[in-house]
């Protein structure tokens, strides 16, 4: 199968189990395209995220159009991007006709709860994958080798920016602006 439709369903199928949308499905898309394609590296992965947030969009969108992009050129950013949300209007339709019938209903509220606890491991598991790899250049946890690939430069970074985003409740877009200033500065 060519790339282009290899794209087009590996994101038809992300998109089909993104329950929670948005950062819960960061997890699923590292899955497939770092670790079971090895497409793309753990460190473009990253970059491909931090990219997805500071533009305008979706974040699920954006990664499969980024991904896809990477891989496959303009045609691997269409096809993944289409595959990413086919199956998420399909399901809104079918869900929107469902709740419309079933609304008055305990047990689908139930349901809801249960899928809420879902999305909520996913976002921590996204977190932990984008903040490992921001401070140590893995995804991966091991506790032993923390000190030693901690990038202080990055951690020290975070921590500023932080406490400046806490205490001063500046705008999110100066603080990045501010980040990358760092950034720049320390890695240059």
């Amino acid at each position: 199968m060519n790339t282009i439709l290899t794209l087009f369903f590996t994101f038809m199928k992300i998109g089909l189990f993104s329950i929670g949308g948005g950062y819960a499905v960061i997890p699923l898309i590292r899955e497939q395209v770092v670790e079971a394609s090895g497409w793309i590296s753990s460190k473009v992965f990253t970059d491909i995220i931090t990219i997805s947030q500071m533009t305008p969009g979706p974040l699920a969108v954006n990664t499969s159009t980024f991904v896809g992009l990477q891989i496959g050129g303009v045609a691997g950013a269409v096809a993944a991007t289409a595959g990413c949300v086919i199956c998420g209007i399909i399901i809104s339709l079918l869900l929107f006709r469902f709740f419309k019938k079933h609304h008055d209903s305990g047990f689908v509220f139930e349901i809801l709860g249960g899928l809420k606890s879902a999305s909520l491991g996913l976002i921590i598991s996204a977190a932990a994958t984008i903040v490992f790899t921001a401070l140590m250049g893995t995804p991966d946890f091991n506790i032993s080798d923390m000190l030693q690939l901690i990038n202080w430069v990055a951690l020290v970074i975070f921590a500023v920016m932080l406490f400046i985003l806490r205490k001063w409740k500046l705008n999110p877009i100066l603080v990045m602006l501010m980040s990358g200033a760092a950034g720049l500065l320390f890695y240059l």
